[in-house]
């Protein structure tokens, strides 16, 4: 373990104490958490997640978050997450100005493939797709995805992809989009491209890969 400024880094992963900037709540127990984390956004990529530590020491384990926005320049995180328990609750009560203890970044992120990509993101499997749809424009691909998003009802981030990419949404009560999932809107849509990239339920994950290998196409799972 090598000690350095504000953290400590353990094999390339930092854990420090980030300061939270701001907190919003964007839909029923999902909120938008944003940290002050230089060290780790600097070598944070799409499809990489953080573990975030509880204050309550009866809570020994991190909760596992994945990157939604990485700002290099800012130094900043964006953790887009739904409370799902009594360590995401505790962290749905934090305010700009607290802190909290964050390891990271973890994970290999997504690889990056030439060609039209599809971006599939089911509940709370959405967030990394926005970075991951941000990092493919960035990189003079402009437009060349296209975003599938899975609700059961409540929307959240689409707006936010839209602003990278064609976003497309399923949602299981048919209240917007194509009524049912993911794969039943690309069939509806007719939509087409040469490598997934997705994240969400192992239901979703498992009928991608199927889909993926009877259509002869590359898939990349983010397994949370």
């Amino acid at each position: 373990m090598e000690e350095i400024t504000g953290g400590h880094r353990y094999m390339g992963k930092v854990k420090i104490t980030a300061e939270v900037v701001s907190q919003t709540c964007i839909a029923t127990d999902i909120y938008s958490l944003i940290l002050k984390a230089g060290e780790i956004a600097s070598q944070a990529v799409a499809g990489q997640f953080v573990s975030v530590y509880s204050n309550d020491g009866s809570r020994m384990l991190p909760r596992p978050i994945s990157l939604c926005g990485i700002d290099k320049e800012a130094g900043t995180l964006r953790l887009v997450y739904r409370i799902a328990g009594k360590g995401t609750n505790e962290f749905s009560k934090l305010q700009a100005g607290d802190t909290v203890d964050i390891l990271g970044p973890l994970g290999n992120g997504f690889m990056k493939e030439s060609g039209k990509a599809i971006l599939i993101g089911g509940g709370i499997g959405i967030p990394p797709m926005l970075q991951l749809s941000k990092e493919i424009k960035k990189a003079g691909q402009a437009y060349c995805e296209l975003s599938v998003l899975g609700y059961r009802n409540e929307l959240f981030l689409n707006t936010d992809l839209e602003k990278y990419s064609q976003v497309y949404v399923a949602t299981e009560d048919g209240s917007a989009g194509t009524k049912g999932t993911v794969l039943d809107a690309i069939k509806e849509k007719g939509l087409s491209g040469d490598v997934i990239f997705a994240c969400g339920p192992m239901p979703m994950l498992r009928a991608i890969k199927e889909y993926a290998a009877a259509n002869n196409m590359e898939a990349y799972i983010s397994l949370e």
